[in-house]
């Protein structure tokens, strides 16, 4: 049976990660589907701590598939999951529903990548008690938060998030770097580099104010657009295409053009410093941006303005877990497993929707793959994977300013060089002791949601990759913006 056929003549460049399960106990069992066009047995292992519950993830693409299992010699079927009859035997069927964002391109196996020194503490006893087996089936036994307790958790927050300002903010010590709108973009790609900083406040000095952010995700849309043949854009205009002439070419490609045909950009969002906390969060949120920057002016007329801090979602979630460090308890939903309240992107199971798919690639898989999926899936990070989908790494947007080490980007090819070597040439933007520990945060499925809070917070990163115990195969992703949507919605 021909899986390209059967996925609607989508390519196999688009890939969704699906867990398949065989909970009925076995000495061996093996998956076989029309995924792999029936080639090859894939080894099911069991669950940890249920040696009865076998589990293989596959990266598969989307349209519909039938498989089956080989257990002990014999093949199987799960009668507990839709079934029909095919010119295989009896054999189970998934339909995996397409969506607008059909984004995993590029998930080859690729070079062996060192694992990562992992910070993650796997505790087996936390999992174990995560479920129970009876009957032969899976079971989760987590105790599930009453409406009430959950209504008085987003309550206490948002009373918290009300009544506390900018100002809380601010570090005791610090530098704010912002970019006049006139430099070259290749200066300020080297600036972004060595200040090791994603954003950067744009600065009109002929109006008198900050127009603008500049941020990684600007460097990723320019170096695609030299990748593409006929672009307007060559490596030597870099040496003098200004931001303003970038953000106004921008605006051209986002077809933000006025009556008169002329491009203009969106406004600046921005926050005063006796702005409370929740509208700075919500204002993050609702126009997708990473970063609001903290402008402050003693003149009624905004004239004079000082930038004063470059305000995040990260930012704010350690105002939140500074307070409720020592109360945690006054917020019950703190104390609920992720796994529980299902917060965050997580790998379908079989028979479950699949509304946004989990972005995850292959070391082997090309830069310019990654870039364009960091654009199509509008993620901050990719778990990058081996070909048991353990994670190996994640690929950042923020990583893109390491190719202003020696001007990398004047002679790579986006289509061959792939995300292990982009990852290797960044290396030397962070000390041995960040490199892993503060890149790379894991968490459990089984860990709180309080657990998952501090350790974003303590780290600053935007995401935290959920992986199973032992395996480290990725479950799903956390990100601060999932977060906070949860507890604000």
């Amino acid at each position: 049976m021909d899986s390209a056929r059967e996925s609607g003549g989508i390519g196999s460049s688009v890939q969704v990660p699906m867990r398949f399960v065989w909970p009925y106990g076995g000495r061996s069992v093996f998956l076989w589907g029309s995924f792999n066009r029936w080639s090859e047995l894939q080894p099911m292992t069991p669950v940890e701590g249920c040696p009865t519950v076998f589990q293989a993830i596959c990266s598969i693409p989307p349209g519909y598939h039938q498989y089956k299992f080989f257990v002990d010699g014999e093949w199987k079927h799960d009668e507990h999951q839709p079934y029909a009859t095919s010119e295989y035997g009896i054999v189970n069927t998934i339909f995996l529903a397409t969506t607008e964002h059909n984004y995993v391109p590029g998930s080859s196996v690729g070079p062996e990548v060192p694992p990562p020194v992992s910070n993650m503490d796997v505790d087996n006893e936390v999992f174990r008690r995560l479920v129970r087996i009876s009957d032969g089936t899976l079971t989760e036994t987590v105790p599930r938060i009453s409406d009430a307790d959950l209504l008085l958790s987003r309550h206490r927050v948002s009373a918290f998030l009300t009544s506390h300002t900018a100002y809380e903010l601010l570090p005791e010590s610090g530098k704010v770097v912002a970019l006049d709108i006139d430099l070259p973009v290749k200066q300020a790609f080297h600036i972004l580099y060595e200040q090791g900083i994603p954003t950067a406040p744009l600065w009109d000095f002929r109006k008198g104010q900050f127009v603008g952010v500049l941020s990684a995700m600007d460097f990723i849309l320019i170096l695609r657009e030299l990748g593409n043949h006929g672009s307007n854009l060559t490596e030597e205009e870099l040496e003098t295409h200004t931001i303003a002439a970038w953000k106004e070419g921008k605006a051209y490609m986002n077809r933000q053009i006025d009556g008169h045909g002329r491009a203009f950009s969106r406004p600046l969002v921005h926050a005063g410093p006796y702005d409370n906390l929740k509208d700075i969060a919500l204002k993050i949120l609702q126009n997708d941006v990473a970063t609001v920057p903290i402008i402050h002016s003693v003149s009624e007329d905004g004239s004079f303005p000082q930038l004063l801090h470059m305000a995040s979602l990260s930012g704010i979630l350690r105002c939140i877990c500074r307070y409720f460090r020592h109360c945690s308890s006054s917020l019950p939903v703190l104390q609920q497993p992720i796994y529980a309240i299902q917060i965050g992107t997580w790998v379908p199971k079989i028979g479950e929707s699949n509304r946004w798919p989990l972005a995850i690639l292959r070391p082997s898989a090309s830069l310019s793959a990654a870039l364009n999926l960091l654009i199509q899936a509008q993620v901050s990070s990719i778990p990058i994977v081996d070909d048991n989908d353990s994670l190996l790494d994640i690929y950042c947007r923020s990583d893109i300013t390491a190719l202003a080490k020696d001007k990398a980007y004047t002679h790579i090819n986006l289509n061959e060089m792939t995300i292990h070597q982009a990852l290797q040439l960044g290396q030397d933007s962070y000390s041995p002791y960040e490199l892993r520990s503060q890149r790379c945060q894991m968490c459990l499925p089984s860990d709180s949601l309080h657990k998952v809070m501090e350790r974003l917070a303590i780290s600053g990163s935007r995401a935290i990759i959920i992986v199973e115990a032992g395996s480290k195969r990725v479950e799903g992703v956390v990100s601060v913006s999932d977060i906070f949507r949860f507890l604000l919605s």
